[in-house]
């Protein structure tokens, strides 16, 4: 009894599997297509911007780079693939430099991981998204980056405006030009009155004179102070020393 039951659900579960192929089959023949009909399309052919094809170094219209011949790529590279060959020229200052001479790449060597381009400090290459590569030489796969006669490019400094500072007044400046007039001492002497200026004669800035004009309240007049309280055992004593003396 045991066989037949086994049996009959080997069947039955057999059947459940063809059905779910059959249904995962069915759905994917009325799905769009996404095949590229290679290379008949070629011409409308779409390839995405970061797929990895080859190591390029762009040059500007002046046939101009911003490979300083620095080799961290060379260093960074896991397979060798890239060889920086450096040569060195006496500037117009008299001043020994760098440049780059010949940068070398093996495409057939490499990983396409991506090192040299993450680790340049310059951003000197990139990866393109070109993909036809395949060549019969393998000798043919070995490239050379930077073009003939191409050269360093230059970074343009950026004169920088210097904006003229404010001139601020000082306080203790215009006090002194305010009582002494063009009769000023020179910078980091202290000034000094030339004559006594009486207080009567100093004006606020509203022209009252405050020693005569402004009316003093009853309450600021000055209150003669009490004699002090009189000792009588001093006072006794003071008199007998008078009549001693008479």
């Amino acid at each position: 009894m045991s066989s037949v039951s086994e049996y009959f659900s080997g069947l039955f579960g057999g059947i459940k599997s063809l059905l779910t192929g059959m249904r995962v089959t069915w759905g994917e023949l009325w799905t769009k297509k996404i095949t590229e009909q290679y290379p008949e399309n070629r011409a409308t052919l779409v390839i995405p911007d970061r797929f990895r094809g080859e190591l390029i170094m762009p040059h500007d219209d002046n046939n101009e780079h911003a490979c300083t011949a620095c080799g961290i790529c060379q260093m960074n590279c896991p397979n060798g693939t890239i060889q920086v060959i450096s040569k060195s020229i006496e500037t117009e200052e008299g001043k020994k430099k760098k440049i780059l001479d010949r940068y070398i790449y093996d495409l057939g060597m490499c990983t396409f991981c991506n090192l040299c381009v993450i680790t340049c400090p310059s951003d000197a290459i990139v990866f393109a998204n070109t993909f036809e590569n395949s060549l019969f030489t393998r000798s043919k796969l070995v490239e050379q980056l930077n073009h003939e006669g191409s050269k360093l490019r230059e970074k343009k400094k950026e004169a920088k405006s210097v904006e003229p500072k404010p001139i601020v007044t000082k306080p203790a400046a215009a006090a002194e030009a305010a009582v002494h007039g063009k009769n000023t001492a020179p910078e980091g002497i202290p000034q000094t009155p030339l004559e006594p200026i009486p207080a009567q004669d100093i004006k606020a800035d509203s022209g009252i004179h405050p020693e005569k004009e402004i009316k003093q309240d009853a309450t600021y007049k000055t209150v003669p102070t009490s004699k002090p309280e009189e000792n009588p055992r001093e006072a006794e004593l003071d008199k007998d020393s008078k009549d001693d003396k008479e």
